[in-house]
């Protein structure tokens, strides 16, 4: 099975929103960067629900996509985790990691990907 960067990067980002992450946004990074093609960061309240983003994205994409990432860094206590899958990297962070690193900021010139998600610009989702 073959998937591109951009279906990998779909299939983790709606895993991530199943589990009610935030602000869940896609960066395209290949016309501005060598490290990968993309970046999906999105946040995560707490501890439990930060564990619950990452198994979930790993079992989606291995189901999906028949990939497991390359290296994970940060699990276990920190506030900012990655998952590199190779040409995407996935980034959750709780929300005070993701104000103080900024990536958005940082990789301003990559243009954002419209995902369709249910969660929008900043806005958990509501419960039900």
């Amino acid at each position: 099975m073959t998937v591109t960067p951009l279906q990998l990067a779909k299939v983790a980002a709606a895993s991530a929103d199943g589990k009610k992450a935030a602000d869940i946004v896609l960066l395209d990074l290949s016309q501005v960067s060598d490290i990968c093609d993309y970046f999906l960061i999105c946040t995560a309240q707490n501890k439990p629900q930060m564990d619950a983003i990452l198994d979930g994205i790993e079992e989606k994409v291995r189901v999906n996509c028949d990939e497991r990432p390359l290296s994970m860094e940060g699990r276990g206590g920190s506030d900012w985790v990655l998952l590199d899958y190779g040409s995407v990297v996935v980034h959750v962070f709780k929300p005070e990691a993701r104000d103080f690193y900024r990536l958005e900021s940082l990789w301003g010139e990559a243009p954002r990907v419209d995902l369709g998600l249910s969660v929008s610009k900043g806005e958990p989702a509501s419960e039900e």
